[in-house]
């Protein structure tokens, strides 16, 4: 066994992932305090080569240094677009037949091992705040809430692990 040389990965270019197909998934940073969390964002958003990334509110963005040393480049690959107000944000994308997936500890929550994912279906994943979630604002446009199980003392993931392990099974479920 050896590890590969990064010729040996043989990753696309910037310019060919821009034009391949994309999962069909946006992430919604809502108000997400880091931007180490936001770099991380774009990073697993390149790994999996989905459509884009919506920043919400005081959620920086690029070309914001600490973004730049997370995303080690993919803020350059991966889409985005800023929205001040994150109604807005998630109005356009319900009327734009997105199913609107909150991943939040809610009333009616659904383990994320239980999500159902349609190969047809366009989804949209809001991560909130690092402290206070998702904005209370949001949940009526919600279609659905998630939340991954967890079996220690502490009640929540950073945001940025939460949305690796949340879009690893959102893409495992549409892509196979």
């Amino acid at each position: 066994m050896k590890k590969l040389s990064l010729k040996e990965l043989n990753r696309v270019s910037v310019s060919d992932f821009k034009k391949q197909e994309k999962a069909p998934f946006v992430l919604v940073l809502d108000n997400i305090r880091s931007a180490h969390n936001v770099g991380a964002a774009f990073r697993t958003a390149d790994a999996f080569g989905i459509e884009k990334l919506v920043l919400c509110g005081i959620t920086a963005t690029p070309p914001h240094r600490e973004i730049l040393k997370a995303a080690i480049g993919a803020s350059q690959s991966v889409e985005w677009e800023y929205e001040k107000e994150n109604v807005d944000a998630v109005k356009k994308l319900k009327e734009t037949s997105y199913t609107i997936i909150g991943v939040e500890q809610t009333s009616e929550s659904v383990s994320l091992e239980k999500v159902e994912v349609r190969k047809e279906g366009k989804y949209a994943l809001i991560f909130g705040n690092e402290v206070q979630g998702i904005d209370n604002r949001l949940l009526p446009f919600l279609d659905q809430s998630v939340e991954i199980p967890q079996y220690g003392t502490k009640h929540s993931l950073n945001v940025s692990v939460c949305l690796g392990i949340t879009l690893w099974e959102f893409f495992r479920k549409w892509k196979f």
